[in-house]
């Protein structure tokens, strides 16, 4: 080996040396679930990352297999526990669109409210972890006071604070419960000067800008290019939302804004989804003001469950509800792809029937999986401080990857 060849090997050794392999995770508390990062480092500077998934495998889309229609409700609650009403939604609008089913008006009104406020409450969970993560621990006690607020008004319609299971196949669960009107307006009333208060705390405040400003930025065609939808792609400057794109449950009769920003930063995925919890109080709003009368649940008798009054003095009804709770409904083969725009990006679910009463498959296109491809790109280059910031910022669920 010449003398040239011989400082080279000597030079690359060297490196090698320098570089330390650190794991992050899977018990970090800042990898915001059971994730585990492997990070190559030389000194500070991140060289590689490649992010370990798999820890929290639950199987639910083999599951679905084995349940009927309506009982794999509760396990779409289990997918994105912060979202789970999205996700209620998602796989009800696919089963509906099987058995051919149209939503009373009030239905379709009464679903885009819940899927608003499970924005706002998956939200503002965000931004309560990613604040205390860089430091800033009023922020995330104010957000969970409001998010308990919210919580709250999931019990009162479900009996269930976080898993409610309440939108089901051919409507809603139960009747919405009286007082449920009221208990949303005063929420949604103040929730616009509760984001002041967010806003005033960290958009100007100088660490949190330095902290976020110009951090974790990926080009919005890397990001196309990795699968990345929602307030990711949004922070990077393409107006794309499910809901405006291709509606669904009577979006089109909302008025609402898309916010996008062009920086593609830590601090632009900051502001888009404050915006979005402002245009989902927005649409909260409209919907109060302009919510149908009429059922809250379709008039389809060998789908949907009779009301118990039928089932005392209706020998048919008492006959339905045996056949639907003991073998579920049969839904006509097919198969079905619908899209709905989660809190983190697009959520679809493709169902296949084989004409019995079990989905014959049941795949689930969750948007935090697409999402976290893009953690490598945000991180190599740049510092170990800044790795918890760039993945705070993804706003991902492990539930969701590992489904």
């Amino acid at each position: 080996m010449n003398e040239e060849g011989a400082g080279a090997a000597a030079e690359r050794n060297e490196t090698a040396r320098r570089l330390m392999v650190l794991n992050m995770g899977p018990q970090h508390p800042s990898t915001h679930g059971v994730l585990r990062v492997i990070l190559e480092l030389e000194g500070e500077n991140i060289c590689a990352a490649e992010p370990d998934i798999g820890f929290l495998h639950t199987g639910i889309e083999k599951q679905c297999e084995a349940l009927t229609y309506q009982q794999a409700v509760t396990l779409t609650d289990r997918v994105d526990y912060l979202a789970n009403l999205s996700n209620n939604l998602c796989y009800a609008l696919a089963v509906e669109k099987l058995l051919g089913l149209e939503m009373p008006p009030k239905v379709q009104w009464m679903r885009v409210l819940l899927a608003e406020l499970t924005r706002i409450n998956s939200h503002l969970v965000w931004l309560g972890t990613q604040a205390l993560d860089i430091g800033a621990m009023t922020v995330f006690l104010y957000c969970f006071r409001e998010r308990e607020d919210l919580l709250r008004i999931f019990e009162m319609f479900s009996g269930q604070r976080m898993m409610t299971s309440y939108i089901r196949i051919g409507g809603l669960a139960l009747e919405p419960p009286r007082g449920w009107e009221a208990m949303v307006r005063k929420f949604i009333r103040a929730f616009p000067s509760k984001v002041d208060e967010y806003e005033n705390l960290l958009t100007n405040n100088p660490i949190w800008l330095q902290r976020t400003k110009g951090i974790g930025h990926v080009p919005l065609e890397k990001l196309i290019e990795l699968g990345v939808t929602g307030p990711l792609l949004r922070a990077a400057g393409l107006d794309w939302d499910i809901r405006k794109a291709e509606p669904y449950s009577s979006y089109e009769q909302f008025d609402f804004d898309v916010p996008t920003r062009t920086d593609g930063d830590v601090y632009a995925r900051y502001q888009v989804r404050v915006q979005e919890m402002r245009q989902s109080a927005r649409i909260v709003e409209q919907a109060l003001d302009g919510m149908p009368e009429g059922p809250w649940k379709a008039d389809a008798p060998h789908v949907v469950l009779p009301e118990r009054e039928k089932m005392k003095t209706q020998m048919e009804a008492l006959i339905y509800h045996f056949k639907i709770v003991t073998e579920g409904f049969q839904v006509p083969e097919g198969e079905v792809y619908q899209a709905v725009e989660s809190p983190r990006g697009e959520l679809g679910y493709y169902v296949v029937s084989d004409g019995t009463s079990k989905p014959y498959r049941v795949f689930m296109r969750t948007p935090s999986f697409g999402n976290l491809q893009a953690l490598p790109a945000m991180i190599e280059g740049g510092l170990v401080a800044d790795v918890i910031a760039s993945m705070g910022s993804l706003d991902f669920v492990l539930g969701d990857v590992d489904r």
